[in-house]
């Protein structure tokens, strides 16, 4: 690679290419290059760190604009709707967020996350879960230290199969959709959050619908569905 001045000479393509799978600006994406020597893959881990680092900074500025937005699969049996949140209405106009929340939404229809957070998945879901991993761990006989870990290492592994936030991006596996969120806080300069979302597939219910059925079927005088 050619050097300039003591710095690696960027070519327009490995900008695009960083671009391209980022989605980050121009102007970033060179300085990341730069301050990478010209590794790509060096360069979006830097932006990964300053993307977080961006997004920790604004996590405390209120949301009050934002979308709800959609999703429906090909086929037509998967649908999600989902709020996503920012600070003014000129951002939730933008094209970038307007991404975001149609690539999250997609995500949703594609791994069907129970949680939106790890905060937020309540604490009987966690105490049975720990109880089977627990189980599970000690039929191998290991020391009860040993089975502590094995648990803890599964409950992690719960968190990023179970909660948005944590899970792996449907469209590129390395960026988790925290990550993804974060990227676009960095790239918009605004504070942004999912604030809920639901999934809607034909023939299940969800746990609204599905007390809201036993509930009729048990009421005095209730006719039977045929």
């Amino acid at each position: 690679m050619a050097i300039a001045d003591g710095k690696p000479n960027i070519s327009a393509q490995q900008v695009k290419e960083l671009r391209d799978r980022t989605g980050v600006g121009f102007a970033a994406c060179r300085e990341a290059l730069v301050e990478a020597g010209g590794d790509i893959e060096r360069a979006i881990d830097l932006l990964r760190k300053k993307g977080q680092a961006t997004a920790a900074k604004k996590a405390q500025r209120a949301t009050s604009e934002g979308l709800v937005s959609c999703y429906i699969h090909a086929g037509g049996k998967i649908g999600v709707l989902i709020e996503v949140n920012c600070e003014s209405d000129f951002v939730a106009r933008t094209d970038d967020f307007q991404r975001l929340c149609h690539d999250v939404a997609m995500h949703i229809a594609a791994l069907d996350p129970r949680f939106l957070r790890r905060e937020e998945v309540t604490q009987e879901t966690l105490d049975r879960e720990r109880e089977i991993y627990k189980e599970q761990a000690k039929a191998t006989g290991k020391p009860e230290a040993v089975i502590e870990k094995i648990v803890s290492g599964k409950m992690e592994k719960f968190y990023e199969e179970n909660c948005l936030y944590e899970q792996h991006f449907i469209k590129d596996e390395g960026l988790t959709v925290k990550e993804l969120i974060d990227h676009t806080i960095a790239k918009i300069g605004e504070n942004i959050a999912v604030r809920r979302f639901s999934r809607f597939k034909v023939g299940e219910m969800d746990g609204a619908q599905r007390a809201a059925g036993a509930a009729e079927a048990e009421a005095p005088g209730a006719v039977p569905s045929a």
